[in-house]
C-alpha cells in the first residue's frame, strides 16, 4: 500500500522510514504481519500484542509503557484516522459514491455495489462501518487499483453526515428518503431532512439522485426517481410476485424491463435509486439486467427462510414507522394462499411521541391481509391498551419470545400453509424468534 504509506508520511512525520503496510484493522485479533492497527479506546491496551504479532505500525492516543519507533500516539486515534483516510482517497483516482436515507441505505448499497462490479473494480461499507469510525476505516481499505467505492452513510445527530462527507468527499451521492429514525435526538422530521441533506453541499446536483415521491426530498435539486409523473425517472408496470418485482424505468425515451429478487415496492425504489447510478457511470442494461439476478442482499432485509415447514420473512435488521409500513405491506400484499402473521417487535428512538407512533402503525395494520399480529415489547403493548376493543382483536401481545415460538407451533398444528414476518428494531433482536 505504497500510497497509504506516503500519505501517512506527509501528515506524520514520525513514522519510520521503512514502514510497509499490508492491511488496516481496529482489532488486534486480525492482525498479521505488517498490519497498521489504530487503537480506539479500550484498543489502547493491546498495543504490546498488536506489535508482537508483527503490526509494522500502531496508531494510539494514550501512553504506552513500552518503547519502539512502530508506535505513533496522537492526540485522538479516531481524527488522526479521518484525517489519514481523507488524505489517501484524494491521493487515489477512484470514485465515491455516498449513500444515506432514513430507511434502504444498506439494499440500495448491495444492489449498486453488485451492479457496477460489472464494469468496475469496487468496494463497498461492510457490516455496519457507516458511522465517524467505519467511514475512513472503509476508506483506507481501498486498494490502489480500485475504480469505486460505495459508502453507506449513517447518523443519529446533526453534523455526522457533514463530517462523513469531509472525509469521504464524495463524487455521487444517493438519499432513499426522510422518515422517522432517530427522532430521539433530532426531535422533528424536518431535522431529519436537515442532516440527511448535508451531503448536498459536496456535490453537483447532476450527481444527486434523490427521492421523489419523499414529500421533503422533493425539494432538492438533483435527479427525482419514483413513481410519480413529476419525477425525472419514472417506474413504472410495476408487478409484484411472491419471490420477485418487475418494473421498467425510463431511459431515452423508452421504457427498459428489469427484474430483481426482491420484494416491495421501497425495494423497486431503492433498486432503480442504484441502476439510475450505474447508469451515470455508463454501466449498460445488459450489465445492469445481469447483475439484478445476482444481488445479494445483507441478510435481515426482507429475507425469506424456510424452516420447519414455515415461511419466515426475516426482516428484523431495524424498523421504523416508515419502514414497518413498507414491510407490512408488502407482506399483506403476498402468499395468498398462506395463513398469515406479523411478529412485530418495539420501534426504538422515536422520542416522545413514541407510543402514539406505534398506536398509529397498529391502527393502520387492522384492515391489511394480514390475518394476525404477534407483538412483542414494552412500547407496542402500551400502543395497544390505547386501541378500542373492537381494533384489538388481530393483536396478540406477548412477554416472552418463548411464548411466541411456542404459539407458532401451536398454528403450524393447524395444518395450514404459514407465513411469518418478524420485524422489529435491533435492540429486540426479533430474528431470535426463527
Amino acid at each position: 500500500m505504497r500510497i497509504l504509506e506516503e500519505t501517512l508520511r506527509k501528515i506524520c512525520v514520525d513514522i519510520p522510514s521503512e514502514t510497509n503496510i499490508a492491511k488496516v484493522v481496529m482489532d488486534s485479533r486480525l492482525i498479521e504481519n505488517n498490519s497498521l492497527f489504530f487503537a480506539i479506546n479500550s484498543g489502547n491496551t493491546f498495543v504490546k500484542d498488536a506489535l508482537e504479532k508483527g503490526a509494522s505500525l500502531v496508531i494510539c492516543d494514550r501512553d504506552q509503557d513500552i518503547s519502539d519507533s512502530r508506535i505513533i500516539k496522537v492526540e485522538n486515534t479516531v481524527e488522526f484516522m479521518q484525517k489519514a483516510a481523507r488524505e489517501y482517497r484524494k491521493n487515489l483516482n477512484i470514485k465515491v459514491i455516498g449513500i444515506t436515507g432514513s430507511n434502504g441505505k444498506t439494499t440500495t448499497k448491495d444492489i449498486l455495489y453488485t451492479i457496477l462490479s460489472k464494469k468496475y473494480k469496487v468496494k463497498k461499507t461492510i457490516g455496519n462501518n457507516n458511522n465517524a469510525i467505519g467511514v475512513p476505516y472503509t476508506l483506507l481499505q481501498l486498494e490502489e487499483d480500485d475504480e469505486i467505492i460505495v459508502l453507506e452513510m449513517g447518523m443519529s445527530a446533526l453534523g455526522e453526515i457533514d463530517n462523513l462527507c469531509q472525509t469521504s468527499l464524495p463524487d455521487y451521492g444517493i438519499i432513499t428518503n426522510i422518515g422517522d429514525s432517530h427522532l430521539e435526538f433530532l426531535k422533528t422530521r424536518e431535522n431529519v431532512f436537515r442532516a440527511k441533506t448535508e451531503m448536498i453541499k459536496y456535490i453537483d446536483s447532476k450527481n444527486l439522485f434523490v427521492c421523489g415521491d419523499d414529500i421533503y426530498l422533493q425539494t432538492v435539486n438533483g435527479t427525482k426517481i419514483g413513481f410519480n409523473e413529476n419525477n425525472n425517472i419514472i417506474i413504472k408496470d410495476y408487478k409484484e410476485e411472491n419471490e420477485s418485482i418487475e418494473f421498467s424505468v425510463n431511459c431515452k425515451n423508452k421504457q427498459t424491463s428489469y427484474i430483481i429478487d426482491l420484494n416491495g415496492r421501497h425495494n423497486c425504489l431503492d433498486t432503480v435509486m442504484a441502476i439510475a447510478v450505474a447508469r451515470k457511470l455508463k454501466v449498460n442494461d445488459k450489465q445492469i439486467q445481469k447483475a439484478l439476478k445476482e444481488t445479494k442482499i445483507t441478510p435481515m432485509r426482507f429475507e425469506k427462510i424456510e424452516k420447519n415447514g414455515i415461511l419466515y420473512i426475516n426482516d428484523a435488521y431495524n424498523a421504523s414507522p416508515v419502514s414497518m409500513r413498507c414491510s407490512i405491506e408488502t407482506f399483506s400484499n403476498l402468499y395468498k394462499d398462506y395463513k398469515k402473521i406479523a411478529v412485530l417487535g418495539d420501534m426504538l428512538e422515536l422520542g416522545e411521541n413514541e407510543i402514539v407512533l406505534h398506536k398509529d402503525l397498529l391502527k393502520d395494520s387492522i384492515e391489511t391481509d394480514i390475518n394476525e399480529f404477534f407483538i412483542f415489547g414494552p412500547r407496542i403493548r402500551k400502543a395497544l391498551d390505547m386501541l378500542e376493543k373492537s381494533d384489538k382483536a388481530k393483536f396478540h401481545y406477548f412477554l416472552l419470545k418463548e411464548d411466541i415460538k411456542e404459539a407458532i407451533e401451536k398454528e403450524k398444528k393447524s395444518g395450514e400453509k404459514l407465513a411469518i414476518l418478524v420485524k422489529g428494531s435491533r435492540g429486540m433482536t426479533m430474528e431470535e424468534i426463527i
